[in-house]
């Protein structure tokens, strides 16, 4: 997954005019990084990469708080949910890397190995069924993008 682009800052605009003209695309852009990596059906591990655009994205939304209103709220909640998620899936993951690297046997792993795995897949499932039912559900984009298109201050 390519990383984003940067924001083109126009030092001429006000700071909601560069987000007006910014966010939206940014947005876009992060919906259709994470659908196009989801077709392909990634491993627990390749969620990592949608953890960390997910902070990306925040990250820069959270410079633009004093632009918007109470909506940038409720959508950085949202994706720090998104966050969350895919933080479990990661976490369970490197916890089996870490482990089957600590253990001299690969017997050793046994049961804990299963169980990280199966885990890292329940959580990378729960995360999936969650974009698809409540993030990315009909309509849901748009609302990020006409938000942040029509509502900087």
């Amino acid at each position: 997954m390519p990383k984003s682009r940067q924001i083109e800052w126009d030092e001429k605009a006000t700071a909601a005019a560069n987000a007006r003209r910014e966010l939206p695309p940014l947005v876009s852009r992060y919906f259709g990084l994470v659908r196009e990596l989801l077709a392909k059906d990634p491993s627990p591990p390749e969620l990592h990469r949608l953890r960390l655009a997910t902070k990306r994205l925040r990250y820069t939304l959270e410079l633009f708080r004093p632009c918007y209103g109470p909506g940038l709220e409720t959508r950085m909640a949202e994706l720090r949910e998104i966050q969350q998620l895919l933080g479990e899936v990661n976490d369970s993951a490197a916890a089996g890397r870490l482990l089957a690297n600590a253990m001299r046997e690969p017997a050793q792993l046994g049961h804990v190995e299963t169980f990280l795995e199966e885990r890292a897949d329940a959580k990378a499932q729960a995360f999936r069924k969650h974009w698809v039912e409540v993030f990315d559900a009909a309509g849901r984009e748009r609302w990020w993008t006409e938000y942040l298109e029509r509502q900087a201050r």
